[in-house]
């Protein structure tokens, strides 16, 4: 089996979107892969899939990659309305770990942002992730006619996410 064809096989028992499978295609490598990505979102997702338990130190990183995501969309969200910029500062202070913010104050400021997030495919609940999320998807849903702009976002989040993942992401035993 070829490199490529290892990480590939490796990547589809992940069942990623189909988009991001017929890229993955023409990638020789995950390193490749995740160096060349442009959708941040997809390395967000892969990031997901190895970042631990809820309230890990893993965990609380992709929150807070995904706050610095989410962040970039804030420029569309019109002016006076400050429910995702809360949500994404909420997450932020669960993911630091400051004093007096609890995973219920993060679900409550994802549900002012008046957003909606399905569990993951494990089941796991909705957490701190859900609130960049949700605040990410109400700022986007405000840009979605802007497909350039969009397409910059995503390349920006990828550059972000590449800082706080310099690598790809894997679960400890190689896989």
């Amino acid at each position: 089996m070829t490199t490529a064809t290892k990480w590939y096989a490796w990547l589809e028992k992940l069942k990623p979107c189909e988009d991001a499978m017929e890229w993955a295609r023409a990638q020789k490598s995950a390193a490749a892969a995740w160096r060349d990505c442009e959708d941040g979102s997809w390395m967000l997702w892969l990031a997901g899939k190895f970042s631990g338990k809820s309230g890990s130190a893993a965990r609380r990183r992709l929150v807070l990659a995904s706050c610095a995501c989410a962040r970039l969309s804030l420029r569309h969200v019109p002016k006076g309305e400050h429910r995702p910029r809360k949500a994404i500062e909420t997450a932020e202070a669960w993911a630091r770990q400051e004093k007096g913010v609890a995973m219920n104050h993060v679900r409550d400021a994802a549900d002012a942002a008046g957003a909606a997030y399905a569990a993951d495919a494990a089941g796991e609940a909705a957490g701190a992730a859900y609130a960049a999320y949700a605040a990410a998807e109400a700022a986007n849903a405000a840009s979605a006619a802007y497909a350039a702009a969009h397409a910059a976002t995503l390349q920006q989040c990828a550059d972000i996410v590449r800082e706080y993942y310099p690598r790809v992401p894997r679960r400890r035993d190689g896989n």
